[in-house]
Formats: C-alpha cells, structure tokens, sequence
C-alpha cells in the first residue's frame, strides 16, 4: 500500500514537473514556429500549413525606411559590444578576485570587497542618470556603450569566491619557484577556474546581449544601435508584419542558444560550484 502512494506521488510530481515545463517552453517553440509561417498564417494557425524563410528574407530586405544594412549594421553592434563587454569583465573580474583573496600585501582588499559587493544592492536603473551625466560628451559612440559595462560586480563576487576555495599553498609554491603575478594568474588562476569563467562569460554576454535601456539613452543614433534597440523603435512599424517581428526575436536568440550548446558542460559545472 505504502509503496502504490509513494509511485502514485513520484508519478504527480514528474507530471507537474512537465506540466511547468510545458508552459515555461510553449512561447519560446511559438515564436520559432511563427518566424517560419507564410504573412497569411502567422498568429492565425498554431501549426503553419508549410515552412517559409519570408519573414527572414523580409527582415534583410527593405522595411519602410530601413535597409538591409541597417539590420546588419545592428546584428554586427550587438556581437561587437557583448562579445567586447564580455572579455573586459572576464580579465577585470578575475584580476580583481585574485587581487582581492590571493595578494596578502593588498591591505584594504576588505574594504573594496565590500564596497563592490554593496553595490549589488541598488538597482540598475537607479544609475542609468548618474552615468547618463557622466558618460554624455560619449553619446553615440561605442566608448560610451562599453565604459559602464566593462566591469561587472557579479564576476568579481564569483571570483572571488571560487579563489576562497583554492589553498594559498598553491599560490605560495609558485612564489617560491620564482612565479610573478602575472604568472600565477596565467598558469594557475586562469587554467584552474575554465567553469567559473564560462558561466561568467555566457551571463555577462547574456546581459549585455539583451541590454536595452542604457543603450537607447547613450546611444540613438542609427549607427550604433543594437538589434534590440532597432527592435524596440520600430515596433510599430513591424506591427503590421509580425513575422517580421518574430523572424528578428529568434536572431536575439539564437547566438545564447548556441553559445549554451557549445559550452553546457563548463556551464553546468560552474552552476555545480554556485550550489555547494
């Protein structure tokens, strides 16, 4: 009896599981299918009568006042800037977490720590105007799009705690064989922390990738918007196609996807270091 209850809660608890599962990845399988139905079928038919690249060919194609370049140009601006954004916070990160744990001469490293760390409290949003008024003489300019950026609390935070769990006996024995600073970041602290710098880089880049409110106040200009930004100002133009608007959705997608898929087994082992 007790063993018919516990195969009757294992069997609801995996039907919930899937059952969210579902819903959770309904909208994303949605929108592909829509980015491949032919302009007549899309939010009409669930299941389109026949597969289409016209929504895509739509989208590199003129679109109102738009150019194929200005898409290209768009797609380029947002691999350059997260791809950019993503190694400076890698090399700044670790740096910092290494300064901050590994460097025993650094005497203030607690207060910095903590400085850093308390800067995880306050929203995002709450520094869009200070940096606006700090960065303006950068508008439209990619210097003014990666200066705030380029370091990110959360990758020194994973550092940090990832060089906490390495013995400073590792450190100390290069030291002693003669080893410099950069050195022992080089052939120990970068080689030993691959998974922690892999899901560092894939949620900064991931971040950076779908950043859309600093980059259309610093930024309005044509020639230096992102694909999210160009989305997000012609809108309305796309209402009227909306394959359109799908087909460009799955290009913001597609690069977090495949950088996932190249990378799951570092990805997953990092997650495995933040849960212990």
């Amino acid at each position: 009896m007790k063993c018919k209850r516990a195969r009757g809660g294992t069997v609801l608890i995996y039907a919930i599981i899937i059952l969210l599962m579902c819903i959770s990845v309904f909208p994303l399988l949605y929108l592909i299918v829509q980015s491949f139905a032919p302009a007549g079928e899309v939010n009409i038919r669930l299941f389109p009568s026949r597969l289409t690249l016209e929504s895509y060919r739509s989208l590199f194609q003129a679109t109102g006042t738009k150019t194929p370049l200005s898409w290209i140009r768009a797609l380029g601006n947002s691999f350059l800037i997260g791809l950019v954004t993503t190694a400076a916070s890698v090399i700044v990160g670790l740096a910092t977490g290494y300064s901050l744990t590994k460097l025993k001469r650094f005497s203030g490293a607690g207060f910095v720590r903590n400085t850093l760390l308390f800067q995880m409290f306050f929203p995002v949003v709450m520094l869009l105007v200070p940096r606006y008024m700090l960065l303006r003489n950068f508008s439209n300019t990619y210097t003014g799009m990666l200066l705030p950026m380029i370091v990110s609390t959360w990758a020194v935070f994973m550092y940090i705690n990832y060089f906490r769990t390495i013995p400073d006996t590792v450190f100390e024995a290069a030291r002693i064989d003669g080893a410099g600073i950069l050195q022992e970041i080089r052939y120990i602290a970068l080689p030993s922390t691959k998974s922690i710098t892999t899901i560092v880089a894939l949620t900064v880049f991931m971040g950076r990738w779908n950043e859309l409110m600093w980059d259309m106040v610093i930024s309005p200009d044509e020639r230096y918007q992102t694909l999210n930004v160009l989305l997000s100002t012609k809108i309305n133009m796309l209402t009227r196609q909306q394959g359109v608007l799908y087909a460009a959705s799955v290009l913001l997608i597609v690069p977090i996807v495949a950088l996932f898929l190249i990378f799951s087994k570092n990805f997953k082992e990092g997650i495995n270091f933040m849960l212990k």
